[in-house]
């Protein structure tokens, strides 16, 4: 697994509500880090892609340091807040230190000072909420923290031309860099599903805040890494998301954000892993996330996690016991392969990369129209479709019209009379003849005049 370049990572550190999420979005120019007033919203680092004029570096938002409000120092989120904080800022190449200009300097300000000074890597003061002129003046009550001070407004898009021309400057060896093209995998499940500990686990690094503690993740974390080097190297991004919460509307605004964003993850994902919880089992909400999976049109790979505490719980349990429940509660994913693994033990764990490879594989084939239509007509000799109204569907040619995901165009004489049992027929028939695991696939019958 590759590092990451530090001298290409940019982290946005900070105390808590000074708007380094808006800035992030601003920077990275779309919606990535939730933006709210209430106080730590963004507990993870949230990292993204960035380009400023033919120069790409990756940018990182962190949970706010410093504690507030009602957190106490031995709070388990807080502490881990503040632990990820300072992993983002030894990785940096650059920092953007965030204040906010309206208050003014307070104590915790000049303690993050201390500690950007004591890590030894260049800073950018950033005076954000300088929404007009007149606010501009005041970052003089900042200069005596000694870094570079910069007014903007991340609300307003004041000041992030010279902001991100400053950046770029401090990284001059990353111009013209190409930007890979990863695989992009997202990791969903429901809450406390183990999500954060089978990444942590697959990177060997406290990448994401892992705690027992449901609705830990409130971001979709973007984590980029590698397996191999140089050319041959397997690109990913994988894409940790917040657990769907039961009710939203009891929740509040930010997990209704946070569940919005798992969908929209989904959406942007190559391959989608559905985590479930071994020692509870496939529950309603994961057959809501397996209906966004279907709805997205997403190669798909079920992990069942925890299955050593399953084990010691049960000692009859076996996979194969397992298996069929599975499969019945979730049956809009059948198509999907299972794999049972432990992220605390580390069982099965290194057969996962392989499983997604194998589904993004799956999701990409291609099939020649002669192999394809030999196929459909076997099946049809092997069972025709059903009689309607004295009428029967007939197939007169079949072709693939697309891959990720797989769409086949059949033409046939009345697309009216087909049913659904039959179509599944079909699709079962296409998948025992091509594999296709983990990919879903989608037939649209087309209508067809018939021969003369």
């Amino acid at each position: 697994m590759e590092v990451q370049d530090a001298n290409r990572i940019v982290a946005i550190v900070g105390r808590p509500n000074v708007g380094k999420s808006a800035l992030f979005n601003r920077i990275v120019g779309r919606r990535i880090s939730i933006v709210h007033e209430q106080v730590g919203v963004t507990r993870d680092r949230v990292s993204a892609e960035a380009e400023h004029n033919g120069h790409h570096f990756e940018l990182i938002d962190t949970g706010g340091l410093g504690h507030f409000d009602n957190q106490v120092a031995d709070d388990a989120i807080t502490a881990s807040t503040e632990a990820q904080a300072e992993i983002a800022i030894a990785d940096a190449g650059l920092i953007l230190f965030v204040v906010d200009i309206t208050v003014g300097l307070v104590p915790l300000d000049e303690e993050v000072a201390r500690l950007l000074h004591h890590s030894g890597r260049p800073v950018l003061l950033l005076a954000n909420k300088a929404d007009n002129p007149q606010r501009e003046d005041q970052i003089i009550d900042f200069e005596g923290l000694g870094f570079p001070a910069f007014p903007v407004s991340a609300i307003q898009n004041r000041g992030i031309e010279p902001l991100l021309a400053s950046i770029t400057q401090q990284l001059p060896e990353i111009k013209n860099q190409s930007v890979e093209n990863p695989l992009r995998v997202a990791i969903v499940g429901r809450p406390n599903a183990g999500k954060s500990s089978y990444i942590n686990r697959l990177l060997r690094s406290d990448r994401v805040i892992v705690s027992d503690v449901p609705g830990t993740t409130r971001d979709s974390i973007e984590i980029p890494f590698a397996i191999g080097s140089g050319p041959s190297a397997r690109h990913y991004q994988l894409i940790d998301t917040a657990g769907v919460q039961k009710d939203t509307r009891s929740r509040g605004a930010v997990d209704w954000f946070s569940n919005l964003r798992t969908e929209k993850s989904i959406e942007r994902a190559d391959v989608v892993v559905l985590m479930i919880d071994a020692e509870v089992g496939p529950t309603s909400r994961d057959k809501k996330i397996a209906a966004k999976i279907i709805e997205a049109e997403r190669g798909c790979l079920l992990l069942v996690n925890k299955w050593d505490l399953s084990e010691e719980a049960d000692q009859e349990i076996t996979q194969t016991r397992y298996l069929p429940a599975l499969r019945e509660t979730l049956p809009f994913l059948n198509f999907a392969p299972v794999l049972f693994v432990s992220a605390k033990s580390g069982y099965n764990m290194k057969r996962t990369i392989e499983a997604i490879d194998y589904v993004a594989a799956q999701t990409h084939t291609e099939i020649t129209t002669g192999v394809l239509n030999r196929v459909i007509q076997k099946a049809v000799e092997n069972l025709p479709p059903p009689m309607t109204k004295g009428r029967r569907l007939k197939i007169y040619y079949a072709t693939q019209s697309g891959s990720n995901p797989i769409y086949f165009r059949i033409f046939v004489n009345n697309p009216d009379l087909k049913r659904a049992n039959w179509i599944a027929y079909l699709k079962n028939r296409l998948r025992d003849a091509f594999g296709l695991e983990g990919a879903p696939i989608f037939l649209k019958l087309v209508p067809r005049s018939r021969d003369k």
